[in-house]
Order: structure tokens, then sequence, then C-alpha cells
């Protein structure tokens, strides 16, 4: 479910669940954090994100591990192992980058994005809560009223909007992105992993107050989440309590 091909200094690595949008299980995370560790090892200067078919990531898959209390840690940590990775790290978003999907890209360093492209973050739709990291890296990359659109009113982002905000550094295709990574890759290494440890240091890692870590944890065991997943096997709009 994940393919990884080296050209070079560059490593592209692609999301193959095709049938599932990409959609992201315990299977996908493994494999995924696998494969970074084995492009850094195999001593890649640049790696490149990708999802395979018309989809970048359709985010957590919804018929598999999502609801799990675990799943979320899993998800968070490879986010982190993606965005430590001592080398750039590009996210082609070659199509929807939803949820689980957009922070993978925002993990990345630099964005290129298909036209036609979007990304968004609908957890308000199924009951669930986002980690401070994501909410802050967000606001730290498109603003924080474009931020407070996408979380609270699950507005998508499209790719024209995301470059001028500066979330999209290029639009363009996975092409267009191998051939910067292949740039980049020439540039000193040691000066890349500088820049990156300083742009990443932005605070959306520092650590949550408990009441915020609460509330967080207060949604992922609500029923609204039981009901948001009743609803979807049902196929009906959920009904939200707030408890």
């Amino acid at each position: 479910m994940i393919v990884s091909t080296t050209d070079g200094y560059v490593t592209t690595i692609e999301l193959a669940r095709e049938a599932k949008r990409n959609a992201l299980d315990y299977d996908m995370l493994r494999d995924l954090s696998q494969a970074f560790t084995d492009a850094v090892e195999s001593g890649a200067r640049a790696i490149v994100l990708t999802g395979r078919g018309s989809v970048f990531s359709a985010g957590a898959d919804l018929s598999g591990p999502v609801y799990d209390p675990e799943f979320p840690e899993k998800l968070v940590a490879v986010i982190a192992q993606i965005e430590s990775t001592p080398v750039p790290v590009i996210a082609a978003v070659n199509g929807p980058a939803l949820g689980g999907g957009l922070q993978l890209a925002m993990a990345a360093d630099l964005r290129v994005m298909a036209p036609g492209s979007i990304a968004g973050i609908p957890a308000a739709k199924i009951g669930v809560a986002l980690d401070e990291w994501t909410i802050k890296r967000l606001v730290s990359l498109v603003g924080g009223g474009q931020a407070r659109g996408m979380l609270l009113g699950c507005d998508p982002l499209t790719a024209d909007r995301a470059y001028s905000l500066g979330f999209a550094n290029r639009i363009g295709d996975l092409e267009d992105a191998k051939h910067w990574a292949d740039t980049i890759a020439g540039f000193a290494p040691l000066t890349l992993r500088h820049y990156k440890m300083v742009l990443t240091g932005d605070g959306a890692r520092d650590e949550a107050p408990a009441d915020r870590h609460e509330a967080m944890l207060a949604a992922w065991m609500s029923e609204d989440v039981k009901e948001a997943r009743a609803a979807r096997e049902e196929k009906r709009a959920p009904n939200f309590q707030g408890r």
C-alpha cells in the first residue's frame, strides 16, 4: 500500500491504496513510517510524498480504525516523524487531501498542489477533534481566519487559494514536484537540515494546556462520535447532541 522509488538522491513515496482513496489505516501508517526510515537510511537528500491515482489521501479510513483510541496516536507519531525527517519533504498534492491526508501534507516542508486539488479538515462532521499541532500548524500555514473557516466551517481550501496564502509553494503535478526535489537535493544538506529545524520550531509542538487536551479527549470519547459512526453506517446525517 506504500510504494517507494528512488532516482538519484530523490525518493518518491506513494500512498497506493487507490480503491480506498488512499485512506489511512494501521497498515498504511506502519508502512509509511518504514518508507521514510528507509529513504533516510538509503541516503535520500529529498523526499516527495504523493498519492497514487486522483486522490492524495481521503484521510483516516472511516470504515476502519479511525475511532480506535490508539489510531490518533499512531497517526500523530507518523506526522511527527515526517516533520522531523532530516531532509526536505515535498508533498505533491495530486488531488483531495482531507483530514489525516492534509495533516501529512502539513508535516511536509513544501507543497506542490495540482490545479483542481483541494485541502480540507472535516473532523467536525464526524465528531472527532484534532491535536494541538495540527491546529497550530494550520494557522501557521494559512493564517488564523482561513484556519477557522477550515476547522469550524469545514470549508475546503482550493489550490489557487492555497497558493495565494502561501500554503502551496507551487502549482504543479508530481513531475514538477520531483524536478524541484532533484534541484533541492543538490543543495548543501547541513544547511537545509538547519533551516528545517528552525522553520518547524514554530511553537506547534509546544505541549497543550491541560484544559485544551481534556477538551480534545472529550470529543473523542463522546456520544457524538458514536452517533457519527452510526449515521455513516445507516447512510444518514448525524444528530449531534454535544455530549
